[in-house]
């Protein structure tokens, strides 16, 4: 097999809390316990766990929008945490983010195109033109019209905010998307439509995804592999249909478990 795209290993992660006593040790929050993972090029990476189990401090490391206590996240061979400044700012080129809420995570006083635009707006390296022109492409390429690039984000649905958040994440072209619950916010009928078109893109443009959620059957639509969080470790990871069909560790199958099913009505007798 090939190098992974992005290898992620032995991550660990530690806050410190306001010191309770004056002359006490502040405690420790202990988000990331040594977690390892990679994801190859064109393909999907699952990560689920319940709130607190360290799925967004991943995402925070993985951007390099955090720093580690210890470990390594290497994009295309080369650790983010360990480049100049000037050279993580070039590599953001190749990893974006679409983030959980379309409604905060876009500016209610720019206009889609300066939205869109912004990750090229940031790496300086186009005029304003080319920064509409391809900002219009990327419109496209979710569904939307290029006449959209003078409207509002409040003139949207929350599934259109989410496509515009999509564009902006898709307008470097990068080889790597993190999605840190894109679809939660939205409507289980939206939640379908927006999962559809993030597979279209992976297959058009080659993007590989690492997708945190704590929905399983989202991660079962759109990922090709799956690691199970707990309390800052990965206790199971696999194929979506294998894992969840032959869980193997009691939290993954207590997560199951807790998955609500619909069932009929029980049948009144006469």
């Amino acid at each position: 097999m090939s190098e992974p795209l992005l290898e992620v290993t032995d991550l660990v992660r530690h806050y410190e809390l306001p010191r309770e006593k004056l002359f006490g040790a502040p405690p420790l929050v202990k988000a990331l316990n040594g977690v390892s993972f990679g994801v190859q090029q064109g393909r999907s990476l699952g990560i689920v766990g319940e709130s607190g189990s360290g799925k967004s401090t991943i995402a925070r490391l993985v951007m390099a929008l955090d720093r580690p206590n210890s470990g390594s996240v290497k994009l295309q061979g080369r650790d983010l945490h360990a480049l100049p400044r000037t050279e993580l700012r070039a590599a953001r080129r190749d990893v974006q983010m679409v983030f959980q809420d379309p409604y905060g995570s876009l500016d209610p006083r720019q206009t889609v195109a300066r939205i869109v635009a912004e990750p090229l707006e940031a790496l300086d390296e186009t005029s304003r033109a080319v920064q509409r022109e391809r900002a219009g492409e990327s419109l496209a390429a979710v569904g939307l019209r290029a006449s959209d690039l003078d409207k509002y984000p409040h003139e949207f649905s929350g599934g259109q905010r989410q496509r515009i958040a999509i564009a902006r994440a898709l307008i470097t072209r990068p080889k790597l998307i993190v999605a840190d619950e894109p679809v939660s916010a939205l409507d289980v009928s939206v939640q379908a439509q927006v999962l559809n078109l993030m597979q279209d893109l992976q297959q058009q443009f080659g993007i590989s995804y690492l997708l945190i959620s704590h929905d399983l059957a989202v991660v079962n639509h759109l990922c090709d592999e799956v690691c199970v969080l707990h309390r800052g470790l990965v206790v199971e990871r696999g194929a979506p249909q294998q894992l969840f069909a032959h869980a193997q560790h009691p939290y993954t199958q207590a997560l199951l478990a807790a998955v609500p099913r619909a069932e009929p009505p029980a049948r009144r007798m006469m």
